[in-house]
């Protein structure tokens, strides 16, 4: 008998519009980030097929946490 593990919410992948909504951002913006580069990672499945991970998503948004508007994240330390 052969069982598949069900796969945590953290590897699950995400819509488009479900990356976005968590990010906080239109999905058109995930849209244009995927085009000219510096948006998270992302999955593609096939060429009409885009997905997201959540890991990835968190990490992105984890790397641009600052403490203030003059933080430029330059001295950002690893966590």
């Amino acid at each position: 008998m052969t069982t598949t593990a069900v796969p945590t919410e953290r590897f699950q992948l995400l819509d488009e519009r479900e990356a976005a909504r968590r990010l906080g951002v239109k999905h058109t913006t995930l849209q244009q980030w995927r085009h000219h580069g510096g948006g998270p990672p992302f999955v593609r499945i096939s060429a009409r097929c885009i997905r997201y991970r959540l890991e990835d998503l968190e990490r992105f948004a984890a790397e641009r946490l600052r403490a203030s508007t003059s933080d430029d994240g330059s001295h950002a330390q690893d966590a």
